[in-house]
């Protein structure tokens, strides 16, 4: 299984996200590269779920050397490596500090799915309630915190940031 998909489709002009982890799942999943396929990653503790499908936008890198990461607004949850077309409506930005105490930039990419009902008309960041965003900082915070990582929100952008982010992770991967 090869992920060779631009990142943002030429037709439609749809961001093209990779779902790795389903909403309301504890299983977190990570698509291996060498192998082809999903694998478990870690399991989150009892209580902590994912508040939204989690994935990854092909074709681009991150400062962390992974796919740039993108949360995904959507009725329903989807599965390990459904292709979701979606609307980018922001970022998260952030910096993530590792066990080894490296820090670095690691934003989340926000985006509704093209298809979803519930979310079709938030159009940005601005559109969400300011407790829902916080919450989805929160969750950041303490999956992170539980793998021994700080995962520190340094600010909010809209679509235009979150946009230009992922043009600048396609050249980074040379794509």
């Amino acid at each position: 299984m090869e992920f060779d998909l631009p990142a943002f489709d030429g037709e439609t002009k749809e961001l093209n996200v990779i779902i790795e982890t389903a909403k309301g799942r504890r299983n977190k999943f990570k698509y291996d590269e060498k192998r082809g396929l999903f694998r478990l990653g870690g399991v989150l503790p009892a209580g902590s779920v994912f508040p939204y499908d989690f994935g990854f936008v092909p074709s681009t890198q991150g400062e962390d050397g992974d796919p740039l990461d993108v949360l995904v607004l959507m009725d329903e949850p989807a599965f390990a490596g459904c292709l979701v077309p979606a609307r980018l409506i922001g970022v998260i930005e952030a910096e993530q500090t590792e066990r080894d105490g490296k820090t670095m930039h690691n934003d989340r990419l926000v985006a509704v799915a093209s298809e979803a009902h519930t979310y079709r008309d938030i159009q940005s960041l601005d559109d969400l309630n300011d407790t829902l965003l916080e919450e989805i900082e929160h969750f950041f915070v303490s999956y992170n915190a539980v793998r021994g990582k700080e995962f520190k929100p340094t600010g909010r952008a809209g679509a235009a940031k979150a946009k230009a982010l992922v043009r600048e992770g396609a050249k980074k991967a040379g794509k």
